[in-house]
């Protein structure tokens, strides 16, 4: 593998279609397309400046590295990357790609990252700012994400994640088949029209969570005294540590809690309308 050290390229293309290349201390400066068409490439305790520098590279790891808010959208259309300790400060990053594990990484603007991506391995990542995170990608794996980016997770299929911390609006919209474990989910209108989502040892906050979910099921999670009109045209399975203040026209299934502060049943509940309602030490109350 060649060794590129202590240098500074800029403009256009300059490292087009290398291969088998290792960056070592690196600056790209203003341009684009630093390092597009490429294969087998490392880069350590480099900098990147200009926009689109890792476009259609086939292999690469990325290591304490750094991207400037100029290098904006650096990684799309790639595949089987691996980057660890890296801070981003660009929008837009990972975009059609799979193969995607990273490690240790803080992106200070998540603006419409990780979008359309399959096959994402995530450990200790951070988001900061930005919408829709993760936007209509597949098959991810995360164990440590601390994120107030606003729309995460939406339109995704098949998701584990573990020990996050969300702070968020309009989350895990129309997601499928998503399990998310020891976490906590702050923000308004959670889960909606979602298919098969699954939440264990979570504590959730905000208003109207989990409405119009198909196949919900909830274990030993807890509710913030805020959250009200939870359920609402739902399907699920509950089983809920603690009070819920209050809980609205669920379809069917099953919820059970400690205590509840009131349901309410109306005239627009929608069929089958046969949600059994539980105090864990009591009897049916609807």
């Amino acid at each position: 593998m060649e060794i590129i050290k202590d240098k500074e390229f800029g403009g256009e293309r300059p490292l087009f279609a290398s291969h088998n290349l290792h960056l070592q201390n690196v600056v790209i400066r203003e341009g684009e397309s630093a390092i597009k068409e490429c294969s087998n490439i490392v880069a350590t305790d480099c900098r990147f400046e200009g926009n689109y520098p890792f476009w259609h590279v086939h292999g690469f790891t990325i290591s304490r590295c750094y991207f400037d808010v100029g290098g904006r959208s650096a990684l799309w259309y790639s595949d089987h990357l691996k980057m660890n300790d890296t801070v981003i400060d660009a929008p837009k990053m990972f975009r059609e790609m799979t193969d995607i594990d990273i490690e240790n990484v803080v992106m200070n603007d998540a603006d419409e990252v990780f979008w359309k991506c399959d096959r994402i391995n995530v450990r200790n990542l951070v988001l900061r700012g930005g919408t829709y995170p993760f936007m209509l990608s597949r098959d991810i794996y995360v164990d440590g994400l601390d994120s107030d980016s606003k729309y995460v997770f939406q339109y995704v299929k098949n998701a584990e994640i573990h020990n996050a911390r969300i702070t968020t609006k309009d989350a895990f919209w129309e997601v499928e088949n998503v399990t998310i474990y020891d976490s906590e989910l702050n923000g308004e209108y959670l889960g909606w029209h979602s298919r098969n989502l699954r939440l264990v040892n979570c504590h959730i906050s905000g208003e109207q969570p989990l409405c119009y979910a198909h196949n919900l099921v909830l274990e030993n999670c807890t509710f913030d005294p805020a959250c009200d009109r939870a359920f609402e045209y739902s399907t699920l399975n509950a089983d809920i540590r603690g009070g819920i203040t209050n809980i609205k026209n669920p379809a069917s299934g099953r919820i059970v809690a400690d205590s509840i502060g009131s349901v309410t049943l109306d005239e627009n509940i929608k069929a089958p309308a046969d949600c059994e309602i539980l105090l864990r030490s009591r009897s049916s109350l609807a």
